[in-house]
């Protein structure tokens, strides 16, 4: 499948730190594609540099053919790319639903500054109308329609985290970036969330995840591409992945990789023998 972003040979430097080597990887129309790697692997840099947060060193991101350098995160999300944080930003005294509208009206909704003549027939009214109902249904989308009306500072922070996943998808992206979006969900709610990342895909929204929830990664995505110390170190499907050398000495230290290989090796002549 034709890619629709590509990063090409992207890296980060501040002053003598390389936060990113050479990062380069192509995320495919329609995909679910997993950024893994352990803490300070460079996961986040890369959705700073993808979403025009970051300005990278050198390199290229291209977005459905055009280049993201130099644009900013508003130009860059009204070409359809999208992307939610790490940290929760809602409005806590307000309802979930408000925060759901504030952020509607935020992006530029047609009926903003309405002139006169529109207010005096109506159709300002019939704008407004048509934000709410968009935003019920964002709501519904994302399992919070029953929390509407509560308000959003008293909703646990992984559904916190979900109110920032319906803005995203508010402004009706080609691509949503995903930035450790099960954090502070128990494992319920997790399962919860793999159900909707699958629904927003068979929407056609391509998406690219940065999670920590290893058996999460591994359930939800077709590929997954792993970073450390800011280089990619492995690129492939979950089952491969899973048992990638380099991988685990990665995630676990030097070592690793041959205590999981010979644990394997003896789980595979115990069973023969069993």
């Amino acid at each position: 499948m034709s890619a629709i972003l590509s990063v090409d040979h992207v890296g980060v430097r501040f002053g003598g730190l390389v936060a990113i080597a050479d990062l380069h990887l192509d995320v495919a129309q329609g995909e679910i594609l997993s950024l893994i790697g352990p803490n300070g692997a460079g996961k986040t840099t890369a959705f700073n540099v993808m979403t025009g947060f970051l300005k990278p060193s050198q390199g290229d991101v291209r977005f459905r053919g055009t280049s993201l350098t130099g644009l900013s995160p508003h130009a860059i999300a009204r070409l359809g790319l999208a992307r939610t944080f790490q940290r929760t930003s809602v409005f806590p005294d307000d309802t979930v639903f408000d925060n759901v509208m504030i952020g509607l009206h935020g992006q530029g909704a047609q009926m903003a500054r309405a002139p006169l003549l529109a207010a005096l027939i109506g159709r300002a009214g019939a704008g407004e109308r048509q934000l709410r109902a968009r935003a019920e249904a964002l709501l519904d989308w994302v399992g919070l329609g029953a929390r509407a009306q509560e308000k959003a500072g008293a909703l646990a922070y992984g559904e916190q985290r979900l109110v920032g996943v319906a803005l995203a998808l508010a402004t009706e992206p080609a691509m949503l970036l995903l930035d450790e979006p099960v954090s502070g969900m128990n494992a319920s709610e997790t399962r919860v969330f793999v159900r909707l990342i699958r629904q927003i895909r068979e929407r056609g929204i391509t998406i690219l995840l940065v999670e920590h929830d290893m058996p999460m990664v591994m359930e939800v995505s077709d590929r997954i591409v792993v970073l450390n110390y800011g280089r990619l170190i492995a690129e492939g499907p979950p089952e491969a992945i899973r048992s990638d050398p380099a991988v685990i000495e990665a995630y676990l230290g030097q070592g690793s990789a041959a205590r999981r290989a010979a644990a394997e090796a003896q789980a595979t002549r115990e069973a023969a023998h069993a």
